[in-house]
C-alpha cells in the first residue's frame, strides 16, 4: 500500500499548461476522486502519475519513492481505462492473466490470483468467454479484474463508467466502492460526473483549467465551496447565482439583486458587514428554494414573486425553472406543489443556506 504525492507538478503541451502547479497528498488507502469539466487536466494528472505522460516540472512520489524517471511498468500501479482495453482474441482468463504472464509469474499463482479476483467481481462463470460475448458491465468488471490481479500499490481509474448506461453506472459505483473497502488499497479515480465523485470519494479534488480549485470531503465541498467554480460544479441541478450588492437599510443587511431584495438574518449578517455597497454574487442551491405554500419549519425565509417557465415532475420532487425579472433559476420543491408552467406565484429562499461570493475574485466569503 502507498500514499501518492504531487509536488508542484506542471505538464505543458507546447505553451499550454494542462496541469499547472498541482499539489496533492493522497493518503495510503484513500479513495481520491479528481473531478472537473472535460479538458480541465484531470486525466493528464492521472497519466503523469502512471508514467504515460512525462511531467514538465515538479515531483511525483509513490510512497517515499520519487517516480519521475521510473518506467510505467515499474511504478507498481494498475490502471483501468474508459475503453476497457481488452484483447478481443483472448479469453477473460487470459486478459486478466496477461500482465502476470509478461512478468513470468508462476502458472499456479496466476490461476490463483485470477480466480480470486474473478470471485470477488462475480465473473467466475465468464472466464472462458471472449470480450465480444460480454455486456458492457461485464467487460468493465474484467478490466477491473485485470488490475486487481497485479496487486498494485495504487489503482488508477480513468472515467471507467462513462460507457455504461445510467442504471449500470449506479450498480458499478457501488461495486467499486465495495472493492475499495475489501482491497484496502489507494484508489485515484478520474471523472467529470460530480455524482460519481460525491458518492464514491473519501476526498474530492476539483480541477479547472489545470489548476486545483479545492480538495476536501464530499460534504464539505458541497456545503462550503471555496469559490464560484466549485459551487457551480458540485451539485445537480447547479447552484443558482444572482449578481447584486449588499446594502444596509434600517439596521438590516440586504442583498439587492435588482429584481428582488432579500434580508440576511441577523445571525448571519456580521460576517458580511465589511462588504456593504460592494458587488457580490449571491448563491443558493435549488433544494433551498421552496414553494411558499410548503415551507419547512424552523427556517428563515424570504419570499419573492416569480413566473414559472418550465416544470419537471420527478416523482419525489418537482424541478421548477423560474423567472424573476432578468434572473432565471431553478428550485427543487415539494412534490405536493401545484405550481405549473405559466403560473405567477411566490417562492421562499431559505436564508440559513445561502452563499456569498466576491464578484471580483469569485472567492467565497464565509
Amino acid at each position: 500500500m502507498a500514499s501518492v504525492t504531487y509536488e508542484h507538478v506542471t505538464k505543458k503541451f507546447g505553451d499550454v499548461a494542462a496541469v499547472n502547479d498541482l499539489n496533492i497528498k493522497v493518503e495510503d488507502k484513500e479513495f481520491l476522486v479528481l473531478v472537473g469539466p472535460s479538458g480541465c487536466g484531470k486525466t493528464t494528472a492521472l497519466r503523469c502519475l502512471a508514467g504515460l505522460e512525462e511531467i514538465t516540472d515538479g515531483k511525483i512520489m509513490i510512497g517515499d519513492r520519487v517516480v519521475n524517471e521510473v518506467a510505467p511498468k515499474d511504478r507498481d500501479i494498475a490502471m483501468v481505462f474508459q475503453s476497457y482495453a481488452l484483447y478481443p482474441h483472448l479469453s477473460v482468463f487470459d486478459n486478466m492473466a496477461f500482465g502476470l504472464k509478461l512478468r513470468k509469474v508462476p502458472k499456479n499463482e496466476i490461476k490463483q490470483r485470477v480466480e480470486k479476483a474473478a470471485e470477488t467481481l462475480g465473473i467466475m462463470d465468464l472466464l472462458d468467454r471472449k470480450p465480444r460475448q460480454l455486456s458492457g458491465g461485464q467487460r468493465q468488471r474484467v478490466a477491473v479484474g485485470r488490475a486487481i490481479v497485479r496487486e498494485p500499490k495504487v489503482f488508477l481509474f480513468d472515467e471507467p463508467l462513462s460507457n455504461l448506461d445510467a442504471k449500470l453506472r449506479v450498480q458499478m459505483r457501488a461495486e467499486i466502492s465495495k472493492l475499495h473497502q475489501q482491497l484496502e488499497t489507494t484508489f485515484i479515480y478520474v471523472t467529470h460526473d460530480q455524482v460519481e465523485a460525491m458518492t464514491m470519494a473519501s476526498r474530492i479534488a476539483v480541477i479547472n483549467k489545470g489548476v486545483l480549485q479545492q480538495i476536501d470531503t464530499p460534504q464539505n465541498l458541497y456545503d462550503a465551496p471555496s469559490n464560484l467554480f466549485v459551487a457551480g460544479f458540485m451539485g445537480s441541478p447547479a447552484m443558482n447565482f444572482f449578481p447584486g450588492k449588499l446594502r444596509k437599510e434600517n439596521g438590516k443587511l440586504l442583498v439587492d439583486a435588482g429584481d428582488f431584495i432579500l434580508t440576511i438574518p441577523s445571525s448571519h449578517a456580521k460576517v458580511y458587514d465589511e462588504l456593504t455597497n460592494k458587488n457580490i454574487i449571491f448563491g443558493i442551491r435549488p433544494e433551498n428554494i421552496h414553494d411558499a405554500e410548503f415551507i419547512p419549519t424552523n427556517i428563515h425565509t424570504e419570499k419573492i414573486q416569480v413566473k414559472v417557465d418550465v416544470t419537471e415532475l420527478m416523482g419525489n420532487e418537482i424541478y421548477l425553472y423560474l423567472i424573476a425579472g432578468n434572473n432565471t433559476f431553478v428550485g427543487r420543491v415539494d412534490p405536493r406543489s401545484k405550481m405549473r408552467m405559466g403560473d405567477t406565484a411566490q417562492v421562499a429562499f431559505d436564508m440559513d443556506k445561502f452563499h456569498i461570493f466576491d464578484a471580483e475574485t469569485e472567492k467565497a466569503i464565509r
